[in-house]
C-alpha cells in the first residue's frame, strides 16, 4: 500500500486519467473529489462488499426459498396492492 500525505487543495494522480483531490479536512473526516472518465466506476468499498454479499446470498437461494420470500412480501399489507 502506498501512503501519501496531502493537504487540502492538493491532489494525486492514478494513471493518466484519474485525479483525486483533497477538498477539506475536518474532525469528521476527509472530503475528497475524484475526476475520472465517465466509464470509470467509482464505488465506496462498503457498497462493493455489500453487493458481493448480496450476490453470494442470492446464489445460495433455492427456488422454493425465493417463492416463500416473495409470498411473504406480497402478503405484507404495506405493499401497494397493484404490486400483488
Amino acid at each position: 500500500m502506498l501512503v501519501l500525505r496531502r493537504r487540502a487543495g492538493e491532489s494525486l494522480l492514478i494513471g493518466n486519467d484519474v485525479e483525486i483531490e483533497v477538498l477539506a479536512i475536518s474532525a469528521q473526516g476527509v472530503k475528497i473529489g475524484i475526476r475520472a472518465p465517465r466509464e470509470t466506476v467509482v464505488l465506496r468499498k462498503e457498497l462493493k462488499i455489500t453487493q458481493q454479499q448480496n450476490k453470494a446470498a442470492a446464489q445460495g437461494l433455492s427456488g422454493v426459498d425465493f417463492k416463500q420470500a416473495l409470498e411473504k412480501l406480497r402478503s405484507n399489507s404495506r405493499i401497494d396492492p397493484a404490486l400483488r
